[in-house]
């Protein structure tokens, strides 16, 4: 098991030998040869082959073997199958229908039998094993001591904590490494997680990182050389990002289609060329000479230096070069070395460009990376996937290290000794970031930038604080540029979190917060401007969020939705949505305030493209413009000048009623997003994925700002020096309760979407009074009838996967919803989390407290308490595919529908008793169904029919409402939950577990798995809880005890099922003592609400007596009327008492006046 030892088992009659599994009983192994359709097997000493199965064995691919059998997957069939291990008889399939079933074991303490214990490996500071143990062979009780790949033994039992030189190269999905500590040269793969597609790569010694990029997440990575620590760096922004270096003494990262350069730790980020760059590739920095260089792939390919301040650039070669990748500096020698995968050479030339000699030109197919490291260079190849190496100086010697491999790209040299230099960098605390020049230091705080003929210096614009600048959406990305300095570059937002589709941004400058709209993770979030503080504020409800602004001064933010066609507003943090606009919109598209005239503008794309107005509360809705628009994309308000700007096939202006439209630039290619800053208007371009900037008042002087940016979108221009502006509102929110919305004649109290504002004007309710509640799989939203735009909210329930059916209890406001990806039935938590296979429809009985459900999955209709406790299945025959399900409480009747071979409706009891088909016939999907309780009628949706009818409670009077239905699923009506009660309504019918009502009667039950407390069958009646005593006499005897009777004071003492039933009177049987088991027993005519009897009863000799008390003082106040009315008040008092107050038995006549 140490790899020693290794000899020939079998090598004849092989071709395909894909499975192989041990016996280790009979001490054989197995084997399985797809090609020759057999299975074999041979001894471990190699004797004694033999095939044990040649027949019926289309494409066996895995094995395994336990006792007497072999078990096999096959690939042609689909299947696992199994058969006699000695004789390969007995074949049969195990399971079908498997797609592409591959390898197979078994699971048992057999199959992994206990040896002899071995020494255990200790552990070093970085969680690998010092030395691995493994035995030589069967005959020898001893093992030997091995090292991780890679690392080398320092003693007979000790391995080195770390690599000292490797060769690290990356292979777009992993990262790999060849220890040079060892003489195998194995690849080992880096554990990294997410990587993605790596492109350029390198290594720090003094904190023992690695770097790389990665050019499907658009970001730069770090992790320590082992794999641990992995952190995920900045953004680095569109474009191939073809290489990174770290300079040793300074530690800046640089690279991407631009050349950047922040700390290590991604901080400081800087960007020092942008200009003039065609497609930069790959970069090295040679820190000794404080220069760096680069090479590009554009229209006149070039290698390039400049100091590593960017000062001194210039083009050191520029011909004979069509793929310039790899590069490389023999700092001994004062050599730059390159790989050209056009000219399928690798040439060196001194640091400043003379003195360019070929190394390799031969049997070059397409070289890519290239490093060296002491005498030899390495270099990986795409075409012969392969990793070569060759003597650096004279290019002979050639070598081929690693071969195979797919995809590899950079490579690179990691030394843990290389020698440390000391810079001025690295000696200066500098707070800004330190690069270095040729021999001098530079730092980015230098105010101005310095031409030259080939590129431009830059300076940060990021880190420190800009008072005005332009931010812009990228799909994929947020990015900024500083308005502040002459020249534009942008910078990525540095935010942690993935983008699919940001289309729509705003800025609050009171906070520093940017917000954003993602159409496809269908939410709007914020994050503060350095990235930090990231939160989702809407996750609901949104479709195609087009537009977007920010109100500062209000702290709300107003938005439109394409898909919803709406226009909501709601606070900063994503609390007390309203829809303001929902009518005659088609598709609004971008949006606008304007705080001082308390109005908002927006766009309309739709087949009558406009722009409108109204005040910031959806009020005094106008349309400015409706003629000669396109797709009006960007809007913009000029304050200064009193007009409004738009984007469309060209930029126009208008006033602010829309009058005075003129053209301001034409033509523009595809604009999109529009904003505007002082004298300046800004805006996006789809065609030319550029910035664009115009004079405001003009047109004139267009100018580019920046381009090569696709997926451009919205632009917002932010200038932190400008007021805010005055609050209407002020600070008390205008005494509004909720929301506080400013309109041209002051402001609006307002209430979130489908909630009614109160008689004061200010105030809020609580809640809708009525309204529909339905659910959507993953959201359960309501749609207010309190209120004209019927709009649909979603209720805040967390966490559901694919919500089927749910209903109301009105007593105690909760909601009931069934999800069929888990199923359960929950109420924000979970009721029933077990047993439950597809259950499509549920109801509440709010009277009992009882809970109905279908399943579907096991055919079935159950009840519960409404915390899911006392479970019972109350119908399992006679269902083929229930549906729907409703129940009438005061009727005491359940109605379901059920439509596989004949559709019908039926009806039963609430204790699923009297089972009744109502209606059978005319029937295809009858889907949802609801109850009138005021016209006792039943009404259904048919989805095959498309149709809407009705009957009465009987199946009868059927009637048709609706037709041309396009697939109804649901149905309801409003107050679905009748007033008034049952016998189950009071104290539960004075049951202990569930209380069934029905059409004349109810009756108790039991649930199918008795509880901690005893049940019992007659109402009113408590038992004690039984003895326990052992399992089997539990097993043998009733769940609960019951009495002989009500009015006896009789113990009956324990006694079995059997005998109970032997002996078992009418009227034992009446009262639920002979029942087996959970069976439900109806109550007693005159008994089963003795306990509620006898409280009104109580009630009623109260009031009697109170009505005595009042005469009796009324009578004593007149003696003359006392006298008069004596002789008939007298014999009536006696004769209640007489008879008892309050009993039925009173008989007083009162005579005539």
């Amino acid at each position: 098991m140490d790899g020693s030892g290794r000899r020939i088992i079998a090598d004849t009659h092989l071709f395909w030998p894909n499975g192989l599994t041990i016996d280790y009983a009979g001490r054989r192994m197995y084997w399985v040869d797809a090609k020759h359709h057999v299975i074999k097997k041979a001894n471990l000493d190699r004797s004694h082959h033999k095939a044990v199965i040649s027949q019926g064995l289309p494409h066996p691919f895995a094995i395994t073997v336990f006792e007497d059998s072999l078990y096999w997957t096959d690939w042609h069939t689909k299947s696992t199958n199994n058969a006699n291990k000695f004789t390969g008889k007995n074949q049969e399939s195990i399971c079908n229908k498997l797609h592409f079933p591959m390898d197979i074991h078994t699971l048992h303490p057999q199959r992994q039998p206990a040896g002899k214990n071995l020494p255990t490996g200790e552990k070093t500071l970085w969680g690998q094993q010092r030395r691995l143990h493994a035995p030589v062979s069967a005959q020898c009780q001893n093992y030997t001591c091995a090292c991780p790949t890679g690392f080398r033994k320092i003693s007979s039992h000790t391995c080195a904590q770390s690599l000292d030189k490797f060769l690290l190269f990356a292979q777009r999905m992993d990262m790999r490494r060849i220890s040079f500590d060892t003489e195998d040269l194995s690849d080992d793969v880096i554990p990294l997680a997410d990587v993605c597609s790596a492109m350029a790569l390198d290594w720090d010694s003094r904190d023992n990182h690695v770097y790389w990029t990665d050019v499907s997440t658009d970001t730069n990575n770090r992790a320590k050389w082992d794999g641990t620590g992995q952190e995920v760096g900045p953004s680095m922004g569109p474009g191939p990002q073809g290489g990174q270096r770290l300079g040793g003494g300074i530690r800046p990262l640089q690279g991407t289609d631009r050349i950047e350069v922040p700390n290590t730790d991604g901080s400081m980020r800087t960007v020092l060329i942008w200009e003039k760059l065609d497609s930069l590739w790959d970069i090295v920095v040679e820190h000794m000479g404080g220069y760096m260089y680069w090479t590009d792939w554009g229209a006149s390919p070039k290698i390039e230096r400049a100091g590593m301040d960017a000062s001194g650039c210039q083009v050191i070669i520029s011909s004979n070069l069509t793929w310039p990748n790899g590069l490389a500096i023999d700092y001994g020698s004062q050599r730059l070395y390159w790989a050209d995968a056009g000219m399928k050479t690798i040439e060196f030339a001194g640091l400043d460009g003379s003195k360019r000699k070929v190394l390799i030109g031969s049997q070059l197919p397409h070289p890519f990376g290239l490093t060296l490291s002491g005498e030899c260079i390495y270099w990986t190849d795409w075409q012969t996937k392969g990793i070569q190496s060759a003597d650096r100086l004279t290019g002979l010697d050639r070598e081929t290290l690693q071969e195979n491999l797919e995809n590899l790209m950079d490579i690179h040299v990691f030394h843990r000794r290389w020698p440390p230099v000391s810079t001025s960098c690295a000696m200066e605390n500098a707070v800004a970031t330190c690069v270095l020049g040729p021999q001098i230091l530079a730092a980015s705080a230098v105010p101005a930038p310095q031409a030259s003929t080939c590129c431009l210096m830059a300076r940060p614009v990021h880190e420190v604080g800009m008072n005005s600048f332009l931010i812009f959406a990228r799909r994929i990305d947020i990015r900024m540029v500083s308005l502040d300095i002459p020249y534009f570059a942008d910078v990525v937002v540095p935010m942690n979190i993935t983008m699919k589709n940001t289309i729509v941004i705003g800025v609050d400058p009171q906070e520093g917060k940017v917000y954003w709209s993602d159409s496809t993770l269908h939410r709007i979030s914020c994050a503060s401007l350095d990235g930090s503080q990231h939160e989702d504020i809407i996750t609901t409800g949104l479709q195609t969020t087009d537009g977007l602004v920010v109100d500062a001064i209000g702290r709300k933010v107003y938005w439109t939705d394409t898909g919803t066609n709406r226009i909501e507003v709601g606070n900063l943090d994503g609390s007390m949505r309203k829809v303001l606009v929902w009518q005659n919109l088609d598709s609004p598209r971008v949006i606008v305030l304007y705080h001082e005239m308390e109005c908002m503008y927006w766009t309309d794309w739709g087949d009558n493209a406009k722009l409108e107005r109204s005040g910031m509360d959806g009020s005094d809705r106008t349309v400015l413009i409706n003629n000669n628009l396109g797709w009006p994309n960007g809007l913009t308000v000029d304050k200064a000048n009193s007009q409004l700007l738009w984007a469309d096939a060209h930029t126009e202006a208008a006033d602010l009623n829309g009058a005075n439209r003129h053209m301001l630039v034409s033509p523009v290619q595809h604009p999109y997003g529009l904003t505007l800053l002082n004298s300046y208007i800004y805006w996006t371009d789809w065609q030319t994925r550029s910035i664009h900037r115009a004079d405001k008042g003009t047109g004139s002087n267009v100018i580019l700002v920046r381009s090569n940016l696709p997926g451009l979108m919205d632009i917002q221009a932010v200038d932190w020096t400008q007021p805010l502006g005055f609050n209407k509102c002020g600070s008390r929110n205008g005494g509004c309760s909720h929301l506080c919305l400013p309109r041209p004649s002051g402001f609006f109290c307002a209430c979130p979407t489908g909630i009614q504002l109160k008689g004061d004007g200010k105030t809020c309710d609580p809640s809708p009074e009525t309204y529909l509640l339905f659910s959507s799989r993953g959201f359960i939203r309501r749609i207010s009838l309190d209120t004209s735009d019927n709009t649909d909210v979603h209720v805040p329930v967390p966490e559901l996967n694919n919500v089927i059916s749910l209903d109301y209890d009105s007593v105690d406001g909760k909601v009931y919803y069934t999800d069929v990806f888990l199923d359960v039935i929950s109420n924000m938590e979970t009721v029933i989390g077990h047993g439950l296979k597809t259950t499509d429809k549920l109801t509440v009985d709010w009277v009992a407290r009882n809970l109905y459900w279908i399943d579907t999955g096991h055919n079935t209709i159950g009840a519960s308490r409404l915390d899911g406790s006392c479970r019972k299945v109350l119908i399992i025959h006679s269902l083929d595919e229930p549906r729907a399900i409703a129940v009438f409480p005061r009727k005491g009747y359940l109605f379901w529908t059920d439509w596989v071979h004949i559709a019908k409706i039926e009806r039963a009891n609430l204790d699923g008793s009297e089972q009744k088909v109502l209606i059978n016939t005319d029937l295809g999907w009858p889907n949802g169904h609801t109850l009138d309780f005021d016209t006792r009628r039943i009404y259904w949706v048919d989805a095959h029919l498309d149709r809407i009818e009705s009957a009465d409670l009987n199946g009868k009077l059927r009637q048709i409402l609706v037709s041309h239905v396009s697939h109804p699923f649901a149905l309801t009506r409003v107050l679905a939950q009748e007033r008034g009660t049952n016998a189950c309504g009071v104290n539960n019918g004075g049951c202990t577990h569930l209380c069934f009502a029905r059409a004349s009667d109810f009756v108790c039950a039991c649930p199918d798995e008795p509880n901690s407390r005893p049940c019992s069958l007659v109402p009113g009646l408590v038992p004690p809880a039984p003895r326990a005593t052992s399992m089997s006499e539990k097993s043998r005897v009733l769940p609960s005890i019951l009495p002989a009777t009500l009015h006896s004071s009789t113990t009956w003492t324990r006694t079995s099922l059997e005998e109970l039933e032997g002996r078992c009177s009418e009227r034992d049987s009446r009262l639920g003592l002979c029942a087996s088991s959970n069976e439900a027993v109806p109550a007693a005519p005159g008994e089963g609400l003795h306990i509620s009897y006898a409280i009104g009863g109580l009630l009623s000799i109260l009031l009697i007596l109170v009505v005595i008390a009042a005469l009796m003082l009324y009578s004593s106040a007149s003696q003359e009327s006392s006298r008069r009315r004596a002789w008939w008040l007298t014999p009536v008092i006696p004769e209640l008492w007489e008879a008892g107050v309050g009993g039925n038995e009173v008989k007083s006549s009162r005579p005539s006046w």
